[in-house]
Order: structure tokens, then C-alpha cells, then sequence
């Protein structure tokens, strides 16, 4: 298939129209909670990594949270450890918390700041147990999800730090309790309260939908606006039902606790992080 010519004429138009968005975003925080598919494709993470780095350069200052639950499964299975879940949350027991805490930390985390090296970007990876951005103590639950934590506090300061001197922050979910203890934090969760703490203008939650559709069965029902007041109702109606309840609850979450607005968009479309925040149409579904 041949290439695509594009006219000066219409590249200037998309920069013009691209341009109050641009305005309006300079020197904000957003927070991109990056998992899923465009995790795992690597078209589609080449699109995200090049997305962070532009918005870097005209101003907006992005924090990039990210899970790993296809490389965590990876490494349990190599280790013949089986990965157990209950109610969307992973079973984490001792061995499967230093599983956790390897390859998030370490493996998935050091390939996101060597990706946005590669596109010329200036990457900090850290995760939460680094200068105590993350304190938590284990969730109560019933039945017991093990070292699953639950947030107590984020300390913003190496975040903000990062941030200042031009870094984009990657930041790994596990947190640490004050006797020391690991804990793995469901990342749409720690993104959430993350973005709240820093009084992020944007919270997107990449996932593989195409956000929250009135039927689930058809991508042309999607609902493209949710105020958080609407949430309770829409629940009682089954609208939002099964595994995207954790996911709106975050976003409610944030935006009561002070983000501007959470969005959910679909991490299988290439560059919709740009689509979502340099367009007035946007992709996906906003919570305001």
C-alpha cells in the first residue's frame, strides 16, 4: 500500500487546531496508567513512547504509571508458580510478591525508560518503595488476597522532583508497608491516587475497549461523557458491570479527589493518547 501524501496545507491545520490543546496543557501534570494491549504490541507501544515524548516537548508534563501482568504471569509460570486471581485482583503470596516486585520494578520498568530513551525522550523509571512515594498496608479482604496492599499515602516529592528537572516518571506499583513489608498495588488503583495527589489535570486509563458502552456488545453505543453522579445509577442498570467496575471506581475516585477529569480510552487505537488530549472530540469515555 502506497504512502500517504499529506498537504503542507492540512499538516498546518492539524497543528493549528492542535494548538489551544497544546495551550491548555502546558505545564499541566497527566497521568497515564499504560497496560494492556498497546503494552504488549510493539507498534502500538512505539506510538505510545513517541505520544509521552512530544507531549514532553510542547510542555505537558506526563507521569507514566504501568502494570505487568502478562510478564509477571510469564516469570510465575517459568517458576512453577500458578497465578491465581480473585475478583480481578492477584493473589500475591511471598514468593509471588518478589516475583512482583522483579519484574515490575525491574524488568517491565527499566524497558520503559529504555523505549523512551530510544525516542528521544528523558525517562526516570522508580517504583513505590523509592523515597517512600508509596506507603501501604495489606488490604483486608474476604477471602485473603495475601500482600495485596492498600494505599495509605503517596509522597509526591519524587515525583514532582522528576518532574521538574524535565523527566518523564515511570513509576512501578509496589509499595512498602512500614514494617518494611512489599506490597503489589492494582496499578488503575495507585495511577488514580497518584493523579489525585499531584491534582493531575487528566487521569488516562488505557485499557483494550473502546471505552463504556450503553450495550457491551456494540462499539457504537459508546458513552463519550459520564459525570461521577451519574455512576451509582448507571450501575443499578448494569451499564457498568464486571471488570470495568475497579476501573470507573478509579476514575470517580480521582476526580472527587481533585483531577480535573479521567478519561478511559482505548489503548488499541495508535497515538489515542494524542487523539484524547490534542482533539476536541477525544476518544473514549470522560468522567467529569
Amino acid at each position: 500500500m502506497g504512502e500517504i501524501k499529506i498537504s503542507n496545507e492540512i499538516r498546518s491545520k492539524i497543528l493549528i487546531d492542535a494548538l489551544p490543546y497544546i495551550q491548555r496543557y502546558n505545564g499541566k501534570i497527566v497521568v497515564v496508567k499504560y497496560g494492556g494491549n498497546a503494552m504488549t504490541n510493539e507498534e502500538l507501544k512505539n506510538a505510545v513512547m513517541s505520544d509521552i515524548v512530544l507531549l514532553s516537548l510542547v510542555g505537558v508534563k506526563v507521569v507514566l504509571v504501568h502494570g505487568g501482568g502478562p510478564e509477571i504471569n510469564e516469570m510465575l509460570k517459568k517458576v512453577g508458580i500458578e497465578s491465581k486471581f480473585i475478583n480481578g485482583l492477584r493473589y500475591t503470596d511471598e514468593a509471588t510478591v518478589d516475583i512482583v516486585k522483579m519484574v515490575l520494578a525491574g524488568k517491565v520498568n527499566k524497558e520503559l525508560v529504555s523505549h523512551l530513551t530510544r525516542h528521544k525522550g528523558k525517562a526516570l523509571g522508580m517504583c513505590g518503595i523509592d523515597g517512600q512515594m508509596i506507603t501501604a498496608s495489606k488490604m483486608q479482604s474476604d477471602p485473603d488476597l495475601g500482600f495485596v496492599g492498600e494505599i495509605e499515602n503517596v509522597n509526591t516529592t519524587p515525583i514532582t522532583d522528576a518532574l521538574d528537572r524535565g523527566y518523564v516518571p515511570v513509576i512501578a506499583t509496589v509499595a512498602c508497608g512500614k514494617d518494611g513489608q512489599t506490597y503489589n498495588i492494582n496499578a488503575d488503583t495507585a495511577a488514580a491516587r497518584i493523579a489525585a495527589e499531584l491534582r493531575a489535570e487528566n487521569l488516562i486509563l488505557m485499557t483494550d475497549i473502546v471505552g463504556l458502552l450503553k450495550d457491551k456488545d456494540d462499539d457504537g453505543t459508546l458513552i463519550t461523557t459520564v459525570q461521577v453522579s451519574e455512576v451509582p445509577f448507571m450501575k443499578r442498570q448494569g451499564i457498568i458491570s464486571g471488570g470495568m467496575i475497579p476501573k470507573i471506581d478509579c476514575c470517580v475516585e480521582a476526580v472527587r479527589r481533585g483531577v480535573k477529569k479521567t478519561c478511559i480510552i482505548d489503548g488499541r487505537v495508535p497515538h489515542s493518547i494524542l487523539i484524547e488530549l490534542l482533539s476536541n472530540e477525544g476518544i473514549g469515555t470522560q468522567f467529569i
